[in-house]
């Protein structure tokens, strides 16, 4: 991306120790600026505007895509990845995979709940994914990424509109009232073939269970491969009227 192109996209200086306010109406009016400017350009603005100690990334491991774009737009930046205890092998192999191919670009930093599995499963009865899974995603997913976010004002996620109804209106700058942070969807308005055309492209890596027919990758008691006819998340809790974890679930 040019510098020419990212000179034209306004953007400001938060402050370091400013109110909530001011960082929710900073989301609104980037929101609005930025719904038609490249994932590059809006990943400049908020390198720009926090920098690159008060911004994280986010990343389940399903792709590095949102990664890659980091470390060539802002590098330095944390990469957060929570390890519930549940994951697959392959998810974990694919964080040491970016761990070793990102570095000195980002940092991948690594967050783990409060209890392990066992712990939990001694004070909240065994597998309580099945018992209870909201209950096990606020232990294991919430919490912990809630934790981890407190030393940052802005953090970035890989929300795309198109992987589900529920995201359908991602803006590409939200408002995490939770947190009172700053939340940056880069490729809010990217499909899936935009996605596969930049993972070609660049060579970037990807979780291989995305070759096995999963199409969205969580822990691996609620994960199953994708069915014919369904959205981008529909083996993602399937038969339990559930497709989200609560970590994207409050906006602005």
């Amino acid at each position: 991306m040019t510098a020419e192109l990212l000179s034209l996209v306004p953007f400001e200086v938060a402050e370091p120790e400013g109110l909530a306010e001011h960082r929710q109406s900073l989301a609104r009016r980037a929101a609005w600026r930025l719904e038609d400017a490249p994932a590059e350009v809006i990943i400049r603005w908020a390198a720009r505007t926090f920098g690159p100690s008060r911004l994280a990334l986010t990343s389940s491991m399903a792709d590095a895509v949102l990664i890659d774009l980091f470390a060539k737009n802002a590098p330095g930046t944390d990469v957060v990845f929570l390890d519930t205890g549940y994951h697959f092998t392959e998810t974990l192999g694919m964080r040491d995979a970016v761990a070793a191919t990102y570095r000195g670009r980002i940092n991948v930093v690594t967050v783990l709940p409060e209890q392990t599995v066992a712990e939990q499963d001694a004070t909240e009865g065994r597998d309580l994914f099945a018992s209870n899974p909201d209950r096990c995603c606020a232990l294991r997913k919430v919490a912990p990424l809630d934790g981890a976010l407190a030393k940052y004002d802005a953090w970035a996620s890989g929300l795309r509109r198109d992987e589900s109804f529920v995201r359908s209106i991602t803006p590409v700058v939200d408002w995490d009232k939770r947190n009172g942070k700053v939340k940056v969807n880069p490729i809010a308005r990217w499909d899936q073939s935009k996605v596969d055309a930049y993972i070609e492209k660049n060579n970037v890596l990807v979780n291989t269970l995305l070759m096995d027919g999963y199409t969205s990758i969580g822990c691996l008691p609620c994960t199953s491969k994708t069915g014919e006819g369904e959205d981008a998340r529909g083996g993602r809790w399937a038969g339990r009227g559930k497709s989200e974890c609560g970590i994207h679930l409050v906006s602005s």
